[in-house]
């Protein structure tokens, strides 16, 4: 099935806009590549596969796309034979076009411990619509309708200790529901936080950022607040203070937010961090649908969550950014990539994309944690997204602020190309400090609390003590947020040299229990010096 060759056209673009918005600080590093000129969609959704695929998917009433079903397969009762989601497979750089029947338009989902990606809700015919992706070579989306309790649209997911995933908020939709249902009787507890932080104007808590807390329980947030909730109980257990300054952060003033890495000490995690960047200030809405685009946010605002009296540290990044995503590396720093300077999330509401990544070492002393990355060519504004690849490569698409395709006469064309952007620590440069593991093998089952003996090799001078082994829940993207998202240090001591010149070992103990990481799929690293391995899949059980 071939692709269709158009590429749309905004060199000159990319040009003038490199040199209006030219940045206040030297790039630093990383370098990018297009992998694709055209995927035939614009990924608006983006899931990793634990056997190194990513499917991606878009509205499905857009029109036709540029890919065709396979076989000469149409959308039943329509004259639509394109396919509106895709299957990436990094290996051999291809795509294959996948049947969605529903509207998935603004949906949400997690990967399961099975490695099946269950997708939930989206627009119109796809508001209570439960999607299942197993991958395989001829596999396609299953489809159950009325799978949802209620509709969600601009609902955000988690992955749950018991091995469900919690459906949170959505437009209109003030509670919460779980997947798969344990009755057909089960209920839809209210979650009156979302109400609290609804604005009548322009929302603003769409998409909340949801973290699973250590102890089992959801951090939560909307608007410019955050709660920490007992969702077994439908209890607030903790009020977290408004961010200073009061501006909103979540969708569509769509700021981006991780759970900083989590390192694992005996049977806990001591200290637990959240970091939320970006968004648009108050009124941004309703200015940008008169035409008025103002200044994105250029703060973020870190909280340890864990503490029993809770402060917002705020900082200043070095490029406002809205529409941003924010992406836990391997090596447990933070990218900011993505987004525009000014305006908002929605129809042709965003301006001045932000082509320059930039780089968040949490560990740096402040002043010093920012720095900013080399910029791509290609404007990345509303519905664009990105995942974290095995490798260590962040893999980029989407970009489509219209409501259909459009690549000529406006200000930034529907966007159909992939690329990647390569973290400094993939430069020839570092090869000789550069892991790479041999024990355990991929697909390997770890088990809680187990020891675990992790050997590597090494072919450069090796600093023992600067060896760690991290592991990454693989994030379903949508509008500037990475759900599920989660990346932990392992308890363990110091490498040690055990064969030949250039082979050692670490010595771990994997996490304790479902509540700091829930059965499934996870990439391990071992990483040194900060440079980390490409990653191996390991099963969390």
């Amino acid at each position: 099935m071939a692709l269709s060759t158009y590429i749309p056209y905004h060199h000159l673009l990319f040009l003038f806009l490199i040199f209006l918005h030219a940045q206040p600080c030297p790039a630093a590093g990383g370098s990018w590549s297009v992998l694709l000129p055209s995927i035939g969609i614009s990924a608006m959704h983006m899931q990793l596969l634990p056997n190194d695929r990513v499917v991606m998917y878009d509205r499905t009433d857009i029109g036709t796309s540029n890919i065709s079903l396979p076989e000469g397969k149409c959308r039943p009762n329509s004259t639509d034979c394109s396919a509106h989601s895709v299957e990436y497979d990094v290996a051999s750089n291809s795509i294959r076009p996948l049947m969605v029947l529903t509207n998935v338009w603004c949906s949400s989902g997690t990967l399961m411990r099975d490695g099946s990606l269950v997708q939930t809700g989206g627009f119109d015919d796809g508001y209570r619509v439960v999607r299942t992706y197993k991958s395989c070579d001829t596999c396609d989306w299953q489809e159950k309708p009325n799978g949802l309790s209620k509709s969600r649209w601009y609902a955000s997911n988690h992955l749950l200790p018991d091995g469900r995933q919690i459906i949170i908020g959505g437009r209109k939709a003030f509670n919460y529901e779980f997947y798969p249902k344990m009755s057909t009787s089960e209920s839809t507890p209210s979650l009156p936080f979302l109400v609290e932080t609804n604005d009548p104007q322009a929302e603003n808590n769409l998409y909340p950022f949801v973290f699973l807390f250590p102890d089992g329980n959801l951090f939560i947030f909307a608007n410019n607040r955050a709660i920490l909730f007992d969702y077994s109980k439908n209890l607030v257990l903790k009020t977290y203070p408004t961010m200073p300054g009061g501006q909103p952060r979540s969708y569509p003033s769509t700021g981006s937010a991780v759970l900083l890495p989590l390192r694992i000490k005996g049977e806990t995690v001591n200290e637990v961090e959240v970091l939320v960047c970006g968004g648009a200030p108050k009124g941004a809405f309703a200015n940008a649908n008169k035409g008025i685009f103002d200044g994105a946010l250029d703060t973020c605002g870190r909280i340890k969550i864990s503490d029993p009296n809770p402060q917002w540290f705020m900082e200043t990044m070095p490029l406002a950014r809205v529409m941003g995503d924010m992406l836990l590396l391997p090596n447990g720093h933070v990218l900011i990539i993505n987004g525009a300077s000014a305006g908002v999330a929605g129809w042709e509401l965003g301006r001045n994309p932000v082509l320059s990544p930039v780089a968040y070492r949490p560990d740096n002393q402040v002043g010093s944690r920012f720095e900013v990355q080399n910029p791509s060519t290609i404007p990345r504004v509303y519905h664009s997204t990105t995942v974290l690849l095995r490798d260590g490569r962040v893999l980029v698409g989407g970009s489509n602020p219209h409501d259909k395709y459009e690549f000529s006469n406006v200000l930034y064309p529907t966007e159909l190309s992939l690329e990647t952007f390569s973290p400094s620590y993939l430069d020839s440069n570092s090869s000789g400090l550069r892991p790479k593991i041999i024990l355990p093998v991929t697909n390997s089952r770890i088990r809680y609390g187990k020891q675990l003996v992790v050997v590597f090799n090494v072919s450069g001078v090796v600093d023992l003590s600067s060896v760690s082994v991290t592991m990454v829940a693989p994030s379903f993207n949508t509008h500037s947020f990475s759900m599920n998202q989660r990346l932990l240090v392992l308890d363990g001591g110091a490498a040690s040299k055990i064969i030949g010149r250039s082979r050692y070992q670490v010595v771990v103990r994997a996490p304790p229990s479902g509540n700091i990481a829930p059965a499934g799929n996870y990439l391990m690293f071992v990483v040194h010096k900060e440079i980390p391995s490409p990653g191996i899949w390991v099963q969390m059980q």
